[in-house]
């Protein structure tokens, strides 16, 4: 008479031997999926204090989101931290020169004044918001380069940066994190 004990090893030497076959037989698991090594970083906006200027910035946070992958601009919910701050003003436009790091603080002034010359409003804002990603004034420069701002004249209307403005952003940004050095803090008033 066999011991149940014999029937138990017996079974789990089974079980085992049939797990290796079925194991030696199996489909590979898949490989994991490649991930991006470019991180985004996400810099949040305030534009309540910004009245008049809704459409232009929405367009100018549109312009920059399209044209660069690895920095996001989102509007901040009421109440949370902004990285950067956008209000109107009767004067010039004016930002802070960054480029903002997540949990600092930057400052864009769009200047009515501007406008009251001609300048367009879409324009004004992404060059602005340029700022604050660390991109400096190009003036005097051509129609072409956002950053040549007031300097291009008033018939320009180009709010898309151009390549050598997308890769300086991306450079600053690159890795998921602004660049290490601190952000300028300059004020850049963009006055004729």
């Amino acid at each position: 008479m066999l011991d149940s004990r014999w029937f138990k090893a017996a079974g789990v030497a089974v079980a085992i031997t049939l797990a290796s076959a079925t194991a030696a037989h199996a489909a590979p698991a898949p490989e994991p999926a490649a991930e991006s090594t470019a991180a985004v970083v996400t810099l949040r906006y305030d534009d309540s204090r910004a009245g008049g200027w809704e459409a232009a910035i929405a367009a100018g946070v549109a312009s920059w989101n399209a044209n660069v992958g690895n920095v996001k601009l989102v509007e901040a919910a009421p109440g949370a931290r902004a990285e950067i701050q956008i209000v109107a003003t009767s004067g010039w436009p004016q930002a802070t020169l960054g480029p903002v790091r997540p949990g600092g603080q930057a400052r864009v002034e769009l200047g009515s004044q501007a406008v009251t010359q001609g300048h367009n409003k879409t324009r004004i804002a992404a060059h602005e918001l340029g700022h604050s990603l660390g991109l400096p004034d190009t003036k005097p420069g051509p129609c072409s380069q956002l950053m040549s701002g007031s300097s291009a004249g008033t018939s320009c209307t180009n709010a898309v940066p151009n390549a050598a403005e997308r890769s300086r952003v991306e450079s600053a940004y690159a890795g998921g994190l602004a660049s290490r050095a601190p952000a300028d803090g300059r004020i850049l008033v963009d006055a004729p």
